[in-house]
């Protein structure tokens, strides 16, 4: 329960073996990180899931979602401005809630990050199938370009080549590869813009209404899928050690990219509902394509959405790639995980190795390996981060109280008779976490656990006695 220092952790920041990151990211670059990490495959496939659960009440579904997402956010953006290093919610918990539930924490983040990457990274192979048949007339085999196991797939060898292609970015630097995703986001965003233009023309008042034929239940049940299209803002936190101002701008950028993500989709969801008929959302796993088409009666629209599609799912890897390296070298740092992860070279301020091995693992298991339902225990993954971070923001409220904080969570002051009260936001975000991972199926907590229970026997058989707060508590017993 052993606890690291919110001061020893900041003065630590971007200090490696052999090296140090260099902080060289502005509030703006943060922002597109955040995006890159939350806008992807999500709203390009998620219509098709959640539009016949709520009809096209689905826009108030993304709003509730949205609304669910802000109370972490809240927390998140607290944190990140307090606390600004590179191991997000794995730092947070060392802080407040001491190694075992730190470990635990990145244990989780390591499925969170590295399997969405191979994750996202294995769709990108059927938007670019769509992209060479719209423009050139040729696709790649399906043994090469479907996941294993799914429709003749073999080895899916563009998942490979997308995670490789963005480790090729990471190399390049944090200020490099930060470019690289920002107009990879601009791209992604004049998409959604362009699908809005054209499917605008084809809305039909009618299409609207009933506009909540599955009542409240239905709006709910969808806002509960929808959530984690959200589940990327937290990438941000990842470059605190690599922010110009991190207490200053790290908060901005959670809360900025938080809002425009909802922003939009709000808006594609609510062109769209009113472009095609809800009753036509089911099983149409590339709705927007597909209503571009029907609208203007011609494939162009469909092969620009669908390059659109691709560059956001390049985005999509980038930046939660990125976001995998840094908390390892956090992890490393720290002594949890091997020191290979926390080598910086000297020239570029980049994790080499560890930027190499965590791209070819990702690349490799999106390529060869049948993921199955360890993908969906991302979400449950990312849920308990999520909840610790909520728990963390409470602790170091009232074992912290004096610290100051470049963002505070609203309503964080609140007295009763003259007793502070827990900062209700996080109460509530950590409520919400909760009762959404209770809502996830039986399968998935048993993934979950016993993806737990090995993380938690690498942790008592390595990481326990080689942490460093474990060496220097033995050096200062010696000493004694």
């Amino acid at each position: 329960m052993r606890r690291k220092p919110v001061e020893r952790l900041v003065a630590e920041g971007g200090q490696g073996e052999g090296g140090t990151l260099r902080r060289s990211l502005g509030m703006w670059q943060l922002t597109m990180i955040s995006i890159g990490a939350t806008l992807g495959t999500g709203i390009f496939v998620v219509l098709g899931e959640a539009v016949p659960k709520a009809g096209p009440a689905v826009v108030i579904s993304f709003v509730i979602a949205g609304l669910t997402a802000l109370f972490s956010a809240l927390s998140y953006a607290e944190l990140a401005g307090t606390i600004p290093v590179s191991g997000s919610s794995y730092s947070y918990a060392y802080a407040t809630l001491g190694e075992i539930v730190a470990w635990v924490c990145g244990w989780c983040l390591i499925l969170e990050y590295g399997v969405s990457v191979a994750a996202v990274a294995v769709g990108w192979g059927e938007y670019l199938n769509e992209l060479l048949d719209g423009t050139i007339g040729v696709t790649i085999p399906a043994a090469l370009a479907n996941p294993p196991g799914t429709d003749g797939g073999i080895f899916n060898l563009p998942a490979l080549l997308v995670v490789l292609l963005c480790m090729a970015f990471l190399l390049g630097g944090a200020k490099e590869s930060a470019r690289a995703n920002t107009i990879m986001v601009g791209v992604k965003i004049a998409a959604l813009l362009l699908f809005c233009a054209v499917a605008f023309l084809g809305i039909r008042a009618g299409n609207y209404a009933p506009f909540m034929p599955l009542g409240l239940g239905g709006v709910s049940a969808a806002g509960a899928s929808l959530f984690f299209s959200y589940i990327g803002f937290d990438a941000a936190s990842t470059a605190g050690e690599e922010a110009k101002d991190p207490k200053k701008d790290l908060p901005k950028a959670i809360m900025l990219s938080l809002l425009i993500v909802t922003a939009l989709y709000v808006l594609v969801a609510a062109v769209a509902v009113g472009a095609m008929p809800w009753g036509d959302f089911e099983g149409s796993e590339a709705a927007l394509a597909g209503i571009m088409k029907d609208v203007t009666g011609q494939s162009f629209w469909a092969v620009l959405l669908a390059a659109g599609a691709v560059i956001a799912i390049a985005s999509v890897v980038l930046t939660v790639l990125y976001g995998q390296t840094r908390i390892l070298f956090a992890m490393s740092r720290d002594g949890l995980v091997p020191k290979t992860f926390s080598k910086v070279h000297a020239k570029t301020g980049v994790p080499r190795a560890n930027t190499v091995i965590v791209s070819v693992f990702c690349g490799v298991l999106a390529a060869a390996v049948p993921l199955g339902e360890l993908a969906n225990a991302t979400s449950i993954g990312t849920l308990f981060a999520f909840a610790l971070v909520n728990v963390a923001v409470i602790v170091l409220f009232f074992t912290r109280p004096e610290m100051h904080r470049s963002f505070k969570v609203p309503l964080s002051g609140l007295r009763v008779g003259g007793l502070p009260l827990a900062p209700i936001f996080p109460a509530i975000g950590f409520g919400l976490c909760v009762y959404m991972m209770l809502s996830l199926p039986g399968t998935t907590w048993r993934y979950f656990g016993g993806w737990m229970l090995v993380g938690l026997v690498i942790y008592f058989m390595y990481g326990k006695s080689r942490s460093r707060l474990s060496r220097e508590d033995q050096q200062v017993s010696l000493e004694k």
